[in-house]
């Protein structure tokens, strides 16, 4: 069982920053794969950023490249989402997720083991 805390959600002008984090209680952290997921009112859930393992590698969705960036510590269990230049359509609840029987990314939901229990953003215009 791992259970994820996801923090720093709130409200947010357009243009402004949020800073996401997401605590996991899992022993083997290091060896697992990390996803941020997103799902805004009435729309399907997302994947926004994923990173890998050892943090090597990272994927991150169109709507977000180049605004917002993943990043893991592996000493703190933690995973950390930094969004830049937010914008209404990145009004949405938020979930951190983690694959524990793969260190690699996938971008399907399906492929994660585990959930947080989401966080709020919400970006006025």
């Amino acid at each position: 069982q791992v259970e994820l805390v996801e923090s720093g959600g709130g409200l947010v002008q357009a243009g402004g920053s949020l800073r996401l984090s997401c605590a996991a209680s899992a022993r083997a952290f290091s060896s697992y794969a990390m996803g941020w997921f997103r799902q805004a009112p009435g729309k399907e859930r997302e994947i926004v950023a994923a990173i890998d393992w050892s943090g090597d590698t990272t994927y991150y969705a169109d709507s977000v490249k180049g605004r917002f960036t993943i990043s893991r510590d592996n000493a703190k269990n933690t995973v950390s989402l930094q969004m830049n230049s937010l914008k209404s359509e990145d009004t949405a609840i938020y979930y951190c997720a983690v694959r524990t029987w793969r260190g690699s990314i996938s971008t399907a939901g399906v492929d994660y083991s585990y959930w947080g229990q989401g966080t709020q953003v919400t970006v006025s215009s």
